[in-house]
């Protein structure tokens, strides 16, 4: 961050508040389908809405953990219970997140000029690049998941919630002021820089201390892996993030789905390795 930066109002943290209601039907209008009628739109209400994505996440996650569960438990298999629960995140977010992730690998990938890769992640058809990621993508999640329910569903289950929770997490630093839009419209715009740094890093410090407090019953050394899941999901999500600031000149859209997924792929990853 530069000193010209603070000096802009569009990367610095709007004065006024709005209601915790309204960040809540934000958070939840924009980053899901449940239904939830937003009644402001405006950078004070994206900066709550943006504090209160974890929420969202939440009951995101628990929504996919649920049939998982159940299908394991009905003898489905660990394979059955992991591709439904991958699923049911893309189903309840009309797959933005996904369709971010592979827009941001198109331009990524293209090695043009930032304003030509903008394009590129505008139009509507996806590329070889973004195929590829989604591809591979959905397979490390699946696998990943098919390994923690194969260890228990209680394993399963909260991996398939934290991931969510840490998805969404990564989208509240992606908020984070200093952090600029690539462009002057949609809705990276409108949520840029919304959060204060010192909000964003707190809320990501109760996140990990929560997953670890939620993973105790299983024991300290999972509670401890819990934790640092969060940890590094966020790292990657954060690399990701610079990368593409330095490469499209700020975030977009396209850009948040791209660090939500990639922020839940890393923690699932972490959680399988245990």
């Amino acid at each position: 961050m530069t000193d010209s930066h603070s000096s802009d109002p569009h990367l610095s943290p709007p004065a006024e508040r709005a209601s915790l209601r309204d960040g809540v039907r934000f958070a939840f209008g924009t980053l899901t389908v449940f239904p939830a009628r937003i009644t402001r739109w405006d950078r004070p209400a994206a900066r709550i809405g943006m504090e209160c994505a974890p929420l969202a996440g939440l009951a995101v996650g628990l929504c996919a953990a649920v049939p998982g569960v159940l299908l394991l438990l009905l003898g489905g298999g660990p394979m059955l219970a992991a591709a439904v629960t991958v699923a049911v995140p893309a189903a309840l977010t009309r797959a933005l997140h996904l369709d971010g992730l592979a827009d941001t690998a198109d331009g990524l990938g293209s090695a043009k000029p930032a304003q030509d890769a903008l394009r590129i992640m505008k139009q509507s058809d996806i590329g070889p690049f973004g195929v590829v990621t989604l591809v591979v993508l959905f397979l490390i999640q699946v696998a990943a998941l098919a390994n923690l329910y194969t260890e228990s569903w209680q394993h399963g289950a909260l991996a398939a919630v934290v991931a969510a929770v840490t998805a969404r997490l990564a989208l509240t630093l992606a908020s984070r002021a200093g952090v600029p839009a690539a462009r002057p419209g949609g809705l990276g715009a409108a949520v840029a820089a919304t959060v204060p740094a010192g909000a964003a890093f707190g809320l990501a410090a109760l996140v990990a201390a929560a997953a670890g407090l939620a993973a105790l019953p299983l024991g300290l050394p999972a509670a401890l892996q819990q934790a640092g899941a969060v940890v590094a999901a966020l790292l990657a999500a954060e690399l990701l993030l610079r990368r593409c600031v330095r490469r499209f000149g700020g975030v977009t859209g396209d850009v948040f789905g791209a660090v939500a997924e990639t922020a839940a792929t890393t923690t699932l990853v972490v959680l399988a390795l245990g």
